[in-house]
């Protein structure tokens, strides 16, 4: 066990410090060729900073690669896919693409990961159901990356948000590789590579931040989560869908309540606005920087969960899912997550008013 710890540290420890050396490099680029994202009213920053930080995580997963990670088939299709990923992030930060663009670009990548890398998801079991896809498995696998995708994208939208979301994702899986004594398979290996490379952009992306990771980085954190995600179902590390789905559970809930906020303000799916999970804390007067440690927080209670439902530990399970159950229902009771609860209260007011009269 403790040459395993000792290879993992290599792997964290060198690849965290080559992505953090990546900073000056890609910071320039960025300048160069005019990468940068401007304040407005929907952002929370106040000046221009430089967006080409996802090139940081990238060239750091592609240094871990050569150094620790086999080379396979499947390999092979995560690093062609990949680099779709990074060129379509690429071409979005310089010129932005429209949103179907850009969906083609993360369908290419998806395509390439199910019918040449045959990563696919297959079956799940959960709750005691097993369920076999058969042929749906290659449309539920595209379906699953690209919602990945867009959950991660759409996270990231404060300092050090989406890596810190995303780091936390890597490091329970690896501590579910303890648990199972399953360190070593493709999946693992790839997992404890982007530790490192999240750790390394972190740095320069925590509050506050020098750097923005951008769509380059946000697709491709999306991608290399759900990637880690079907491997471990082919190798039944993640024992089930719930495992992934406890552990990703606060970019997917933003995800599906940005859906139906818009559904229900009759907007389009894709219209970007200002009450996210991340916009609701903030109106709450927390500080960037403590809003962002909170969704850590709360990121980290999910995935204790999932630890906990590895191990069959009802009693601490149910502990921590009544207690994440209050969060969420607090949230959506106390801010305009789903509805703008400010507009509903001043039509109450106007309705009694008139009633008086």
């Amino acid at each position: 066990m403790q040459d395993k710890i000792i290879e993992v540290l290599k792997i964290v420890i060198s690849v965290t410090a080559f992505t953090a050396a990546l900073f000056p490099i890609v910071k320039w680029i960025s300048y160069h060729v005019g990468a940068l994202d401007y304040p407005n009213a929907r952002k929370v920053h106040k000046k221009p900073m430089p967006v080409m930080g996802g090139l940081m995580i990238y060239l750091g997963f592609l240094f871990g690669y050569m150094l620790f990670a086999p080379q396979n088939t499947q390999m092979l299709a995560i690093l062609i896919a990949s680099f779709i990923v990074i060129i379509t992030g690429i071409l979005d930060v310089i010129k932005p693409l429209r949103a179907k663009e850009k969906l083609v670009g993360q369908l290419v990548a998806a395509c390439i990961i199910t019918f040449y890398g045959k990563i696919l998801l297959n079956d799940i079991s959960a709750f005691g159901f097993y369920f076999n896809f058969g042929w749906l498995s290659y449309p539920l696998t595209i379906l699953f990356i690209l919602a990945l995708m867009n959950c991660i994208n759409l996270i990231d939208g404060l300092d050090g948000l989406a890596a810190g979301i995303s780091t936390i994702f890597f490091i329970t899986i690896g501590a579910l590789a303890f648990i199972l004594h399953n360190i070593g398979s493709l999946e693992i290996t790839i997992a404890f590579i982007m530790i490192g490379a999240c750790l390394g952009f972190l740095i320069f992306n925590f509050n506050p931040a020098k750097i923005f990771m951008g769509e380059i980085g946000s697709m491709f954190l999306g991608f290399m989560i759900s990637v880690v995600c079907l491997l471990g179902f082919k190798a039944v590390t993640l024992t089930s869908l719930v495992v992934p789905m406890l552990i990703l559970a606060i970019p997917i809930l933003d995800t599906l309540f940005a859906i139906l906020r818009r559904i229900i303000h009759h907007k389009h799916i894709y219209e970007a606005d200002k009450q996210h999970l991340h916009h609701q804390l903030l109106n709450k007067k927390f500080s960037q920087r403590t809003t962002v440690l909170i969704i850590y927080g709360v990121s980290a209670l999910f995935s204790l969960a999932s630890i906990f439902y590895v191990l069959k530990d009802r009693k601490y399970g149910i502990i921590i899912y009544i207690v994440l159950v209050l969060l969420i229902a607090w949230v959506v009771l106390t801010t305009d997550i789903l509805t703008d609860n400010a507009k509903l209260h001043l039509k109450k007011i106007s309705f009694k008013s008139k009633e008086k009269k």
